[in-house]
């Protein structure tokens, strides 16, 4: 009897502890301590360092305490459905509160629709421009006060269904904001948005992290510096991937891939015809890129070891020698490179941003429609485009201004931090993204309108059918490559630019029926395909 007694009081006390120790207050905050909710896909050391930070510096200024609610349900598509079905639901409610208004299957496709623009007056409003008007003259909200990080594609969408609002600062700031100091755009890349819904607060850039002892171990004598060298046979079962359908980051990495093939192949036939291309000459090109970097795709999934939901796994596991290589984040590779290195700063990890398309792209932030904390949300911005917040982003551990506990080895966007007597405390002292700019130009026009069709194809290309594709990679490679099962190996067609532009795009809008069902039928006709180059490589075709 004593000892069940003591076991259900054991018992008790793990299930009411954490109610009866908890801080008092709602969500946990103490009395006279203020909070602000911000959903991210930042990683832990990221929102430690800026929850302490912000909260030291709005004590200094106000004299009370604050405390950061981060909320992290994932990557930013994770984010992104989260936060939609959030919108939906406060706003069916908001909806049905007005008299005579009924919620219906119109007015749910229709009030956060970009598409969907209300009428010059209201009384010609369709019941769709009723729902459109009234949610961007309303204040619901999705209890978030602040989106902060990922890429810009997010915020776009984000902002233009009308849950980004305008924050104000940069209409406040604009000596911040032109081509002296923060550009609208750098390398065709996005740092702002002109109606201050997002704003970068920080850049990234793609690259490849490699382990040296497992590349020799391969017999591989030059690290990867390439996208391309990643397709080498000799790292079959041995390249590590995200999933870019679970992650806006991931899915640039791939996007910057294809936009490297299509600029090699453009430039190409400019020399060959030494003018400008026509715009029919350049669509044709386009064709031919997108084609070259489809089947660069498939030849670099083939080598996955996997494909993460998860793209911090990446560096973890080649510094871990559980893959040689992988497509990541800079500051994923440069913070795990650290972490591993040896007494005398070497490191078996190394990263390096891949050679022919290196752009600095901006992680953003910015304010949700409805917020419920508006003030100490734009605080926060401000604080963050400061060059008090800008330093937490690159600055070593304990130096004037840095972080506390970890270095976190990402690229601020202000201007002012890279100046020449900050060098000395900079953990990265060599890399500006300012003096780097002209080396490589994203076109948003090749591939911009195609972002989430990228990811959708690589899913349906090497994801789905990943068992099948892998084993005919390898059938190729004991039969070295012969010629008749590597073409039907790399057929693409069925993803090709103009599929990708049409069918392909044609099915991402309200509801997900289409959108199965075609990748059912994509990944099916890629298994077969996959069988059928494998057979012929066995039949050595």
């Amino acid at each position: 009897m004593l000892k069940n007694l003591l076991l259900a009081i054991a018992l008790l006390a793990v299930l009411i502890g954490p109610i009866v120790m908890r801080p008092h207050g709602e969500h946990g905050t103490v009395p006279g301590e203020r909070e602000i909710v911000i959903i991210t896909p930042h990683n832990e050391a990221i929102r430690e360092e800026f929850a302490r930070a912000f909260a030291a510096y709005h004590l200094a200024k106000t004299g009370e305490r604050v405390r950061v609610d981060w909320r992290t349900p994932g990557g930013t598509s994770e984010i992104a459905r989260y936060v939609a079905s959030e919108y939906l639901s406060s706003f069916h409610q908001a909806w049905e509160a007005q008299p005579g208004r009924v919620w219906s299957t119109v007015v749910e496709q229709n009030f956060d629709n970009s598409r969907t623009t209300p009428a010059a007056m209201p009384d010609q409003d369709t019941e769709a421009q009723k729902a459109r008007r009234a949610f961007l003259n309303s204040k619901v909200g999705c209890g978030i006060d602040l989106f902060f990080g990922g890429g810009t594609f997010d915020y776009a969408q984000q902002a233009a269904a009308g849950r980004l609002v305008d924050c104000g600062f940069v209409s406040e700031h604009p000596e911040l904001f032109n081509d002296h100091a923060i550009p609208r755009t750098l390398g065709g890349e996005s740092y702002w948005d002109p109606e201050g819904r997002w704003i970068g607060v920080c850049l990234a850039a793609f690259g490849i992290c490699y382990n040296t002892d497992s590349l020799g171990r391969l017999g591989i004598s030059t690290a990867p510096s390439q996208w391309e060298d990643l397709a080498d046979a000799r790292l079959y079962h041995e390249v590590a991937l995200a999933n870019p359908t679970q992650s806006g980051s991931v899915n640039r990495a791939f996007e910057l891939l294809i936009q490297q093939q299509i600029l090699l192949e453009t430039e190409s036939r400019k020399a060959a015809v030494n003018r400008a291309l026509s715009p029919a000459e350049e669509t044709e090109a386009v064709r031919t890129g997108w084609k070259r970097a489809m089947q660069l795709l498939l030849k670099i999934g083939a080598n996955a070891r996997y494909f993460t939901d998860s793209s911090s796994k990446i560096s973890l596991d080649v510094a871990a020698g559980d893959a040689a290589a992988g497509m990541t984040i800079d500051f994923y590779g440069r913070v795990q490179s650290e972490s591993v290195a040896r007494p005398d700063g070497s490191s078996r990890l190394q990263f390096v941003t891949a050679k022919g398309d290196t752009t600095f792209s901006a992680d953003p932030i910015g304010l949700f429609r409805g917020a419920p904390h508006p003030d100490l949300a734009r605080e926060f911005i401000a604080w963050s485009l400061s060059e008090e917040g800008q330093k937490l982003w690159d600055w070593k551990v304990g130096t004037p201004g840095g972080p506390a506990r970890y270095a976190l080895r990402r690229i601020p966007i202000l201007p002012a931090v890279y100046a020449p007597e900050y060098r000395q405390f900079r953990s990265d002292p060599d890399v500006n993204p300012y003096a780097a700019a002209g080396s490589f130009s994203y076109h948003s026009g090749w591939t911009g309108p195609l972002f989430k069709p990228i990811g959708y194809i690589v899913r349906v290309m090497c994801i789905d059918p990943h068992d099948e594709l892998t084993e005919a990679w390898h059938a190729l490679i004991e039969a070295q490559f012969p010629p008749q099962a590597m073409e039907a190996f790399l057929n693409v067609d069925a993803v090709s630019y103009d599929a990708a532009k049409g069918p392909i795009r044609d099915v991402f809008g309200p509801g997900h029926i289409q959108e199965v069902q075609l990748a059912k039928k994509l990944a099916d006709g890629f298994r077969a395909q996959y069988r059928h180059a494998a057979e012929l490589a066995r039949q050595g075709k």
